[in-house]
């Protein structure tokens, strides 16, 4: 969360449950406080969110914060806020997030217009958030300047999931069929009464007048101002497109020249000049984390610490350990008819088998390395795990295709037929 304009307003210094420090507000809201707080352990500020479980509770509100605590625990993102942990006592709960002291991009863009540079260096960080968030089922449905927050190297970052969504949400025609978000960035089709298309991103646009600001916004009435380049003006025609089934989607946003356009180096702060946002991605989701079950959100008295109560663990990326009976040759010819299935590349020696997929994933090629151990000379261990690319994608990888074609070369001490049940 970001700091806002009450920095002022202060509270007497508390200790929740040892652990941290709470101190100034830093901004509220109709059913939250954001304090800053401090790590006693490690040191690290924070942003501790605190929502009266009672209020909530009372307008029916509660749904609103599980999602939010379910949807920032799913999405490890560098330019999305991430969610530390939940604790609670029986009348507050508390959220421990990371703190961005830029407060929002709203108040930049309101002291006056952005370099183009600038606000492509923004636009990108944004897309690859929505994009790994929509990759993890997750739609935020409330994206706006005053839910982006900026840290303090001039890092985008996503907040605010409240409104989200999850896609089991969906239905089957793969349409969301609730309204959301706020009125001045509804999207056309919302405002039509049809279905609001997930991936899509919405509109802007301001007006005094409610009524005339919808009929604008179902019409995609809009004006770029004249310093605007051609390159951006097309883009942001096929953004406020208002018929959903042929406005822009994300890939093919991703895929413009204007989008493409390297950040110059002047302007990346040094946290972006070490480590490039693949990598951080990669480091985020190989910390250990768990999923939180956020409807043990309301079981609030055993104890202060909600973490077991939200544990419901992660499909972390794994590797495939298993044994077999059948010659290294057997099991490389297998791998072999598994990559030309999916039009995947092949190189093998005698013990080493490494698959990659031709086309770009979300974090490159996905690839995935097979090492063949003979333990004996008919008897061999294999090892598969991910050499490069998306973790989700390696995971669904092994579920949909190797498994499957190794699930007869497995060697078992009995048939699954022929065991006794206990």
């Amino acid at each position: 969360m970001g700091e806002k304009s009450n920095s002022g307003d202060a509270i007497n210094s508390t200790l929740l449950h040892g652990k941290y420090e709470l101190g100034r507000l830093l901004g509220h809201g109709t059913f939250a406080k954001v304090y800053h707080a401090r790590n006693l352990k490690s040191g690290k500020s924070v942003a501790m969110k605190v929502v009266g479980k009672e209020k909530v509770m009372k307008v029916g509100m509660m749904e609103q914060t599980k999602r939010e605590i379910s949807a920032m625990n799913m999405v490890k993102h560098p330019n999305i806020v991430q969610l530390h942990e939940v604790m609670a006592s029986k009348s507050k709960i508390y959220i421990a997030m990371e703190l961005v002291r830029g407060g929002e991009l709203f108040n930049k863009i309101a002291r006056g217009r952005l370099r183009e540079e600038t606000a492509r260096l923004y636009f990108q960080q944004l897309v690859s958030a929505i994009d790994f968030c929509h990759s993890r089922g997750v739609y935020h449905r409330d994206l706006k300047p005053e839910n982006l927050l900026l840290d303090e190297d001039g890092s985008l970052k996503v907040t605010d999931f409240g409104l989200s969504t999850f896609s089991e949400h969906l239905r089957q025609d793969g349409l969301l069929h609730t309204t959301c978000g706020t009125p001045a960035y509804v999207a056309p089709e919302v405002i039509g009464k049809k279905a609001t298309t997930a991936p899509r991103l919405t509109s802007g646009l301001a007006d005094d007048n409610l009524v005339a600001l919808y009929k604008k916004i179902y019409r995609g009435d809009f004006k770029c101002p004249p310093w605007f380049s051609s390159e951006a003006r097309r883009l942001i025609t096929k953004l406020l497109d208002p018929n959903p089934n042929t406005r822009i989607t994300i890939s093919k946003i991703m895929d413009t020249s204007w989008f493409k356009k390297p950040v110059p180096k002047n302007m990346m702060g040094v946290k972006r000049e070490e480590m490039d946002l693949e990598e951080k991605i990669k480091q985020q989701e190989e910390c250990k984390s768990t999923t939180m079950n956020a409807f043990h959100i309301i079981s609030l008295s055993e104890g202060f610490n909600l973490s077991p109560l939200f544990e419901e663990k992660k499909k972390e990326e794994k590797e495939i350990r298993f044994a077999t009976t059948r010659p290294a040759s057997s099991v490389i010819s297998r791998l072999e008819e598994v990559a030309k299935a999916v039009k995947f590349d092949v190189k093998k020696s005698e013990t080493k088998v490494r698959l990659q997929g031709q086309e770009r994933g979300r974090k490159g090629k996905l690839a995935i390395a097979a090492d063949l151990y003979a333990v004996t000379p008919s008897f061999l261990v294999v090892e598969v795990k991910k050499d490069n690319g998306d973790t989700l994608e390696y995971n669904q990888f092994c579920s949909n295709e190797l498994r499957p074609a190794l699930k007869d070369i497995v060697w078992r001490t009995s048939p699954p037929e022929n065991r006794t049940p206990a």
